[in-house]
């Protein structure tokens, strides 16, 4: 037999016997730790007594005057945007304004042909001239008995249609330059020089950028708590803010969404801003009393609704529920504002997570 076969041998011979070598199951190994001992508090009493009294850190929040904000999105939109139509046919016989140009009140947009219009006044006050000349001599006659009444009418009448063809001649006249009804931008040209306008054909659009409105929709909850002239404060997505103050509130809800129209007027006296940006509208509304706390004290209690927890006049630990009413925009001091609370209360902000209510703790102001 090899030498290896034999070392096989006695290793296993040497386990087998290790295996049935008789042992005490009872005694303890000497190294170790005793067992734990688990009691169960009876139902009602303080968990904590006999324990080491927990440190929190707390912070003193008073009730002060908030005004609650309504966030929503909306986008600019110009004051007024027309399309500007010619009022008489006719042939574009100037070069019209170029798009993008800033136009005031008045200023003539598209100039059509005279055509027979000129020809058409002259004639209108020549038959003026005479119809007066007729009606003067009629009432001469009539003071001397020689010239009836109804003939003094006819040429009476016949003065105020000569009038009449007068002023429409020079209408005519004046409508053949297309002017613009305000101060603002040519947005679009639709014509070029020589092109035939019919009447009601655009020349041009203009659009009133000043002041800019901001547009957007209220959801039917909200909307009794907005009023026309509520200050509003906005961020485009192109990072400028501006301010403002509510212009329009609808009164019917849109049909699809059930939502309200809101307008906003803020300045553009630099036309810096254009028509079509989204932006984001925080416009003011009711006028609360509220505490504003750190986010981080929020918790939840055994049925998940949320709320913080104070310390009482014992340095016992309370679950208040609260309602989270808005953020705070300040860098230098964030948290959240929160009504549920009433007067001056002591926070508990760290080690909310590790107390419960009716637990006496031991609180600090700083670690």
């Amino acid at each position: 037999m090899k030498k290896q076969q034999l070392v096989a041998i006695a290793l296993f011979l040497i386990v087998v016997v290790w295996m049935f070598i008789p042992r005490d199951a009872r005694s303890p190994d000497a190294g170790a730790a005793p067992a734990a001992i688990v009691t169960a508090a009876p139902e009602g009493s303080n968990a904590a007594e006999g324990l080491e009294t927990p440190l929190v850190r707390t912070l003193t929040v008073t009730e002060q005057d908030y005004t609650q904000q309504i966030r929503i999105r909306g986008r600019t939109q110009a004051f007024r945007h027309v399309m500007v139509r010619a009022e008489e046919p006719g042939r574009l016989i100037s070069q019209p304004v170029a798009r993008g140009a800033r136009v005031t009140a008045g200023d003539v947009l598209c100039e059509l042909a005279l055509d027979a219009r000129d020809a058409n006044l002259s004639e209108a006050r020549s038959r003026l001239e005479q119809t007066r000349f007729e009606y003067k001599a009629s009432l001469d006659l009539q003071a001397r008995g020689l010239q009836s009444d109804v003939i003094v009418a006819q040429q009476k009448a016949a003065v105020a249609s000569a009038e009449a063809a007068v002023s429409r001649a020079e209408l005519s006249l004046e409508r053949t330059k297309v002017r613009a009804p305000f101060d603002g931008i040519v947005e679009t040209r639709t014509v070029e020089l020589g092109d035939l306008l019919s009447a009601g054909a655009v020349c041009a659009s203009v659009l009133d950028d000043s002041p800019m409105l901001l547009v957007g929709l209220v959801p039917e909850q909200s909307i009794s708590a907005l009023r026309v002239g509520s200050v509003v404060e906005a961020e485009l997505v192109t990072g400028k803010r501006v301010t403002g103050r509510v212009s329009y509130l609808a009164r019917a809800a849109d049909t699809s969404s059930r939502s309200y129209r809101i307008e906003v007027e803020v300045d553009n006296s630099n036309a810096d801003i254009r028509e079509g940006i989204t932006a984001e509208l925080m416009v003011d509304a009711q006028d609360l009393r509220a505490h504003q706390i750190p986010s981080s004290a929020l918790t939840l209690d055994d049925s998940g609704e949320i709320g913080v927890k104070l310390l009482d006049r014992n340095n016992v630990v309370q679950f208040q529920r609260v309602a989270i009413i808005g953020d705070s925009s300040n860098q230098l001091n964030p948290g959240v504002w929160v009504t549920g609370l009433s007067g001056s209360s002591t926070l508990v902000t760290i080690g909310q997570e590790i107390v419960f209510p009716g637990q006496r703790v031991e609180n600090t102001t700083n670690f």
